[in-house]
């Protein structure tokens, strides 16, 4: 049973949402961070990116950053930027991107539930991008981003939800500077609480969609404040973290795409012919090539697209992570070919999110210094759960989620 409760949030004034709501932290860097904030000193980005109110020559990882995102995290407070719920409430957070919707439900989750799986996994963290969070989540002493969890549709779950829009006026409403709209609601009543508490308390298991890295902080900053107070009861806030929880149906998968900078010393001809002990390749009959069906990939070299198909036998059907297209063209054609043993680390490799558009394949390769690009079909919602289920995990850069959840709309103070 996945224990999901209702939380004292902190969520703009509906007047300077739209102002406040920011992209996710970890979508850009420094230089970009300190460009979309420029002017706008109501954005989020004063709290996730805090360094962007420093000089350069203070590293994205002092104490200062983290100091300053608390200073600005209690002025946005103090001066009515971001104010309190009155009582413990569920919040309904509707996105919709090119006529597609998603809706989930904003709650905290227990800790102790990621810590005894019943919050499956299936991605690898990094002890560096985890530390970044701990310490703006400590010295915060609140959860400043959510995690974004998904669940096997519940038709229970989305009546309660359906009726809740259906009779209530959204708490706000705009679209984002990209074109995506936003749409909050407030659950405050009581009997509606209670029925979304008890049917989540139904569902054996929620799954880590995207946040990884924030998910892995976030409890151990729930961890650290248990050790510092032995006598926890287990109820205080330190104890939970903050969620957007989706139906799986509503979320989409986008393609996530590979550029590699050379050919590992073959020339285009023997590459070609490399290529086809694994694949069956032809050049594409459109341009640029999208594939449409698994075990399919587009790849762009010289001015041209093919089509590669991988051969019969070519990976372990029946194994959910050998079976995902990452995984045959990983361990078919970028390894044993190109010489890309990791592609965590390896610097020879970079990725591209299916938002980018196929055009961005092109542009890498014909005026960026990359020497091919592998265009992708996207991994599925049954891959990310049937992985987490086996508790496996997912290669790198397997899945590409959008619309991507709005920083600010949300906190969940520690305390």
């Amino acid at each position: 049973m996945a224990i999901v409760k209702p939380f004292e949030g902190i969520i703009p004034k509906a007047s300077y949402a739209e102002s406040v709501a920011s992209l996710p932290y970890d979508v850009m860097n420094r230089e970009e961070a300190k460009a979309m904030a420029a002017g706008n000193p109501l954005s989020f980005l004063h709290i996730v990116r805090s360094e962007i109110d420093l000089p350069e020559a203070v590293g994205a990882y002092e104490p200062a950053v983290y100091e300053t995102a608390r200073k600005n995290l209690d002025r946005f407070i103090e001066e009515g930027t971001l104010v309190k719920t009155d009582k413990p409430v569920y919040f309904i957070y509707r996105q919709i991107m090119n006529g597609r919707v998603q809706t989930g439900i904003v709650a905290r989750n227990a800790i102790d539930d990621y810590l005894q799986d019943r919050i499956k996994k299936h991605e690898f963290t990094r002890p560096a991008k985890e530390e970044d969070r701990i310490r703006n989540f400590d010295t915060c002493e609140a959860n400043t981003a959510p995690i974004f969890l998904t669940y096997r549709k519940d038709e229970i779950i989305q009546h309660i939800v359906n009726d809740w829009i259906k009779f209530h006026m959204p708490y706000v409403q705009f679209t984002s500077e990209d074109g995506i709209m936003h749409i909050i609601w407030i659950v405050d009543a009581d009997e509606t609480i209670q029925l979304i508490t008890e049917r989540f308390a139904a569902i054996d298991y929620l799954y880590i969609a995207d946040g990884h890295h924030r998910s892995a902080s976030a409890v151990k900053v729930g961890l650290k404040r248990r050790s510092e107070n032995p006598n926890f009861s287990g109820e205080e806030p330190y104890n939970f973290f903050m969620s957007v929880i989706f139906p799986d149906e509503d979320l989409f998968i986008m393609d996530y795409n590979r550029v590699v900078a050379d050919l590992n010393g073959y020339s285009d001809e023997a590459f070609l012919e490399a290529i086809t002990q694994h694949f069956e390749l032809v050049k594409a009959d459109t341009r640029p090539y999208k594939p449409m069906k698994r075990s399919t990939f587009g790849m762009y070299l010289s001015g041209k697209w093919y089509t590669l198909c991988a051969k019969a036998g070519t990976y372990a059907a029946d194994d959910p992570v050998e079976r995902l297209d990452v995984s045959i063209l990983q361990n078919n054609l970028l390894k044993p070919i190109l010489g890309i043993d990791d592609p965590r680390t390896d610097e020879r490799i970079d990725f591209i999110g299916g938002i980018r558009g196929l055009d961005e394949l092109e542009k890498r390769v014909d005026t960026m210094g990359f020497k091919v690009a592998f265009s992708m079909y996207p991994t599925t919602m049954d891959d990310l759960i049937d992985i987490a289920n086996a508790g496996a995990v997912m290669p790198p850069k397997s899945t590409w989620f959008e619309p991507k959840l709005r920083s600010g709309l949300f906190v969940h103070r520690l305390f």
